[in-house]
């Protein structure tokens, strides 16, 4: 028996031994998950979690975690479950899964879904402080975006230091062990996949496979490239509309309009009478650079908004912009509701922004890009007040590992490029990098994904899995040429 075998099957064994060491496993009764306020609810069973707030000290107050199972649709399950991990950083596992549950059905008729709010979001002691729309599209000072900060730590109910990613991971394998589980597969979007990365790192002997979706490399910060890869991301868009004969017709030299229509709005933002998203209130809402990128970049994620851009800048152009600031609104209110502001910067600020190196930014790509250089600038001045948190060493070690990894990009994504997942690829030995063609942020639920997801988790290999399927039913949105619907 090999030293790494030996060490599984210490794993396993310590696992079946947990509830004879007096660690009582957790007790779940039926409850309802949520997308979110005014989604329908999916059947679940739902537990509490106690925690350490800090699990290095024996004195430390606990916290509560929020713990979902969605069973398996067999009566005999595999006991290997499948564990989705959230992006954002600060959105909720249980509400991604109940926004993306039919893409990870296939999976379910074997395996049961396990679900962890991570600490910090959703249900699990969030973090949340007050949503400010200029902190989201960058209209903030330096010295507005530090004070914002500062309010928002005031608002806090917890100690944001223990709220990271090295946290994260112990809280799940602390989980995996207090439930028997022998190993975990599992699925990271986004900033998921530094979750899933890390916790294979620091317990392989507890994986058993692992997807990463919309890559984040260890070795990459968030931050610096995130409006490049956006500039990149739209000039895509306008291109793919250029060579598209309905879209170059209907909305001819969208690329120049876009920079007019930008240029304009520096200028002189204007004030947009809308209809409230949610209650349905008129109201009048300013409308500038910020607010044009912050709409944009999100609109860019997913193919299905990617095909409203060329339309919606068309009209901006010309004087309307109720579409554009309408969209914008429900951009803000979406994710004033999925994400916990304060669990975001204790991320950031802890396993980020130490690590923004000034002489290697490119302030001059930057400025050029339609986002420009003030997302980072914010980055900067919130977490220069905020506290930095617990980091392990080799969190941003780039990863080896012979365990089998599935990686998923969209060529079309404006935030993890695929070539973020070649580089996360390069120490993994065993794994395959699909990349969806006009596609952007998070494939799951693209045609062919969940078939070609549970069958890679089925047989936890990445040898022989048919990808053809994604040349045959995976396709761009059609451009919409007017408010009716895409062209044909």
């Amino acid at each position: 028996m090999t030293a790494k075998t030996f060490s599984g099957a210490l794993a396993v064994l310590f696992a079946l031994l947990l509830p004879a060491l007096g660690q009582a496993q957790l007790e779940f009764e039926d409850c309802r998950i949520h997308a979110g306020p005014g989604y329908p609810g999916i059947k679940a069973r739902c537990a509490d979690f106690e925690r350490p707030l800090d699990p290095s000290s024996a004195g430390s107050p606990t916290i509560t975690l929020f713990v979902a199972v969605i069973p398996a649709l067999t009566l005999e399950p595999h006991p290997d479950p499948f564990v989705p991990i959230a992006g954002g950083p600060g959105q909720a596992s249980s509400e991604f899964y109940a926004a993306q549950a039919s893409a990870f059905e296939f999976i379910r008729r074997n395996r049961d879904i396990l679900l962890v709010d991570q600490r910090g979001t959703g249900k699990s002691a969030a973090l949340t402080c007050e949503f400010d729309d200029e902190a989201f599209d960058g209209d903030m000072s330096k010295e507005a975006s530090a004070a914002a900060a500062r309010q928002c730590l005031d608002e806090l109910p917890h100690d944001p230091r223990y709220f990271t990613t090295s946290v994260a991971v112990s809280d799940l394998e602390a989980l995996r062990q207090v439930q028997g589980y022998a190993a975990l597969n599992l699925y990271g979007v986004s900033y998921g996949s530094r979750v899933a990365q890390h916790y294979l790192r620091r317990y392989p002997e507890a994986t058993r496979t692992v997807i990463l979706d919309g890559v984040l490399p260890p070795q990459v910060v968030l931050g610096p490239t995130i409006a490049i890869e956006a500039q990149l991301a739209l000039n895509a868009i306008f291109a793919r509309c250029e060579v598209n004969e309905s879209c170059a017709t209907r909305f001819p030299d969208s690329g120049e309009k876009f920079a007019q229509l930008k240029s304009r709005l520096a200028d002189a933002p204007v004030m947009v009478d809308i209809s409230d998203p949610v209650t349905g209130q008129r109201e009048s809402v300013r409308f500038g650079h910020g607010e044009l990128a912050g709409a944009l970049r999100i609109l860019s994620y997913h193919p299905s908004t990617t095909a409203l851009i060329p339309l919606l800048i068309h009209e901006a152009a010309a004087g309307n912009y109720m579409p554009l600031a309408s969209q914008y609104r429900m951009v803000v209110s979406s994710l004033s509701d999925a994400l916990s502001i304060g669990m975001h910067n204790a991320v950031v600020c802890t396993e980020d922004a130490p690590l923004f190196d000034p002489d290697a930014v490119d302030r001059a790509a930057l400025e050029a890009t339609y986002m420009g250089p003030v997302q980072l600038d914010a980055l900067e001045a919130i977490c220069s007040v905020w506290p930095a948190g617990v980091l392990d060493d080799g969190l941003h070690v780039p990863l080896t590992t012979d365990l089998p990894v599935l990686l998923l990009s969209g060529d079309a994504d404006p935030v993890t490029p695929p070539a973020f997942a070649e580089l996360a690829a390069a120490g993994m030995a065993n794994s395959r990098h699909l990349v969806g063609k006009d596609q952007g942020h998070g494939q799951a639920a693209r045609p062919c994904i969940p078939e070609l997801m549970a069958d890679f988790v089925a047989r936890a290999s990445v040898d022989d899995l048919d990808e053809q399927c994604l040349a045959e039913r995976q396709f761009a949105m059609p451009f919409f040429l007017d408010f009716t619907g895409p062209s044909p």
